[in-house]
């Protein structure tokens, strides 16, 4: 028996936790029978294609999301061609909340798991390899000679707990599992979610699957809050996995020295006593190497969480924070009601050691938030100074609450993945234009960390910091880079040039500026053409800015250590 699960990766560095834990929660009562293949969306088809072929699956379950489902319907249209006789499951949040119409346009899909998966798919794995134990049974003894089939002997060892006398078992029979969908019964069997401790730990085998990969963890699931946009709202508990398993298997990731954890859990600090008591155990354990991401609510850290991280070696911890809009009328229209003057002010607090990598989020299209109210939100949380900021579209997902209120507020989104907005009643679409231009503006120039010199030269010249970026993207547009997508040591060009073009700022200063920011960041070959020709007799100084200008002061150096440098 061979049930193959198939994850479509959006890229090689990522992995899919969703399926190994199917995988090893059935194995513990069907070993053998599930398998897996990854790829990732830049595969091309057809190797997709022939590679699930040579698996020789006797089952095949994919797991959907909103960057796969495109490449996984071309493989339900594709699949019953090469693999006519083979059943499809699905599973995932893309195929949980409008399962009918997989069924209404793809013959081969034999049924959907909706929601949690682990017990269902465990149960749906055991039809199968009841069916196939009955069809090696019959094969064995034959079919003409009368004789009573002793199925519960065949299948010995094999843990299922349920009646086997008085059915059919030739047929799976999969109409009593719940948190399934099926062709004959549309309908869904809801049962209770499992526990987290029965979860299994996924990497318990060792790490050599995922080498130069993104290791994820799940220690919680579900929210406690209802953010209208967001999937998780649905899942309306929240359930823990106990301390000494969470400490032993944080062990097991510093121990293997891996690179980067990266916690899947919504809301990691929702329990105060249990956020602190794995940020302790991190503290106390560091082996020097092991970074950890959360996401987190900033509103609701105290004092001594807040001391708590800043004592956590640089680089240690990194925070995710999703403020995504300063505007209160939009807060409360998306049920995500916060005090931002708490969250700027934990976040200050966050920043004072300079310890922590800080990725603070935005979503444009949200209700009663306009362009002018978003230049507002990207400026607040621009004015907090994060490592990132990530200036995101809001996603219309299947079954996010905020699906039923798109007409409410005048919502329009694409109708393909990842349905993404594309105006509202406050923002037009080409305003959004804008903001996707604003977006890699940001990216190239903010997030990279290149110009860290430099942008604090160029932001005193334009009203706010959006304001700049905005002025950035006009440039690009009109000189044609985005087409061009320079390279990274050409954008320290086109900024000098955007920077002779837009502003009145001395020349030197800027040239100074990128030099430094160039050198501190590059391992140049040569020369690069906007450093001046005859080197300042000084050093720019970062820490004395001139009131008026906000230009760096030029510090002249001893003559010794002017011809050091």
């Amino acid at each position: 028996m061979n049930f193959l699960l198939v994850a479509v990766n959006a890229k090689y560095i990522h992995s899919n936790p969703a399926v190994y834990s199917l995988q090893l929660y059935a194995e513990r009562v069907y070993p053998g029978a599930v398998s897996i293949l990854e790829t990732t969306i830049n595969t091309p088809f057809h190797r997709i294609l022939s590679d699930i072929c040579e698996c020789r699956p006797d089952v095949i379950g994919f797991s959907c999301y909103i960057w796969n489902i495109d490449i996984v319907k071309k493989l339900l249209s594709d699949l019953p061609k090469v693999l006519p006789d083979t059943d499809v499951w699905l599973g995932g949040p893309e195929v949980s909340f409008e399962y009918e119409s997989y069924f209404r346009d793809y013959s081969c899909v034999r049924g959907i798991i909706v929601g949690e998966g682990e017990s269902a798919f465990t149960r749906v794995v055991g039809e199968y390899v009841l069916q196939q134990a009955w069809s090696e049974a019959e094969a064995e003894v034959g079919t003409d000679d009368g004789a009573t089939r002793n199925i519960p002997g065949v299948i010995s060892g094999m843990a299922d707990s349920r009646a086997l006398d008085g059915r059919n078992y030739e047929a799976a029979d999969f109409t009593g599992i719940p948190n399934i969908a099926l062709r004959e019964r549309p309908t869904v069997i809801s049962s209770d979610l499992s526990d987290m401790d029965s979860m299994p730990f996924i990497y318990e085998d060792g790490m050599s699957s995922f080498d130069h990969r993104i290791v994820y963890y799940e220690s919680s699931r579900g929210c406690p809050y209802r953010c209208s946009y967001c999937l998780s709202s649905v899942d309306k508990t929240v359930r823990y996995r106990s301390l000494p398993f969470v400490f032993r298997e944080l062990q097991f990731f510093l121990d293997s020295e891996v690179p980067l954890v990266k916690f899947i859990d919504r809301t990691f600090n929702s329990d105060k006593e249990r956020s602190k008591a794995i940020w302790n155990y991190i503290r106390e354990h560091d082996n020097g190497k092991t970074q950890f991401h959360f996401e987190i609510t900033a509103e609701f850290l105290d004092k001594e969480e807040i001391d708590l991280l800043r004592q956590m070696r640089p680089g240690q911890v990194q925070l995710e924070i999703g403020i995504q809009t300063t505007n209160l009328d939009t807060l409360l229209a998306v049920n995500r009601p916060a005090k931002v003057h708490k969250i700027a002010k934990a976040i200050e607090e966050l920043r004072k050691n300079g310890n922590l990598h800080l990725h603070l989020d935005l979503i444009a299209g949200l209700p009663y938030e306009g362009f002018r109210s978003f230049r507002n939100s990207f400026n607040d949380v621009y004015g907090m100074a994060p490592t990132n900021i990530q200036l995101g579209f809001l996603k219309v997902l299947k079954g996010a609450p905020i699906e039923k209120d798109c007409e409410r507020f005048g919502i329009l989104y694409s109708e393909e993945a990842p349905y993404e907005v594309l105006s509202t009643r406050w923002l037009k679409f080409d305003e959004i234009c804008e903001l996707k231009h604003i977006e890699e503006m940001v990216e190239l120039y903010y997030n990279s960390a290149q110009f860290t010199v430099t942008l604090p030269l160029l932001l005193p010249a334009f009203e706010t910091p959006f304001d700049f970026f905005s002025a950035l993207a006009d440039f690009y547009k009109e000189k044609g880079y985005f087409t061009m997508t320079p390279a990274r040591s050409r954008r320290y060009e086109i900024l000098l040039e955007f920077a002779e073009e837009r502003t009145t700022l001395y020349e030197d200063d800027i040239r100074d500026a990128l030099t430094l920011d160039y050198y501190l960041r590059e391992n140049p070959k040569s020369r690069p053409d906007f450093v001046r020709s005859v080197p300042p007799a000084g050093r720019i100084d970062t820490s004395v800015r001139d009131p008026i200008t906000g230009n760096f002061h030029l510090v002249d150096l001893p003559q010794e250590e002017d011809n050091k440098a």
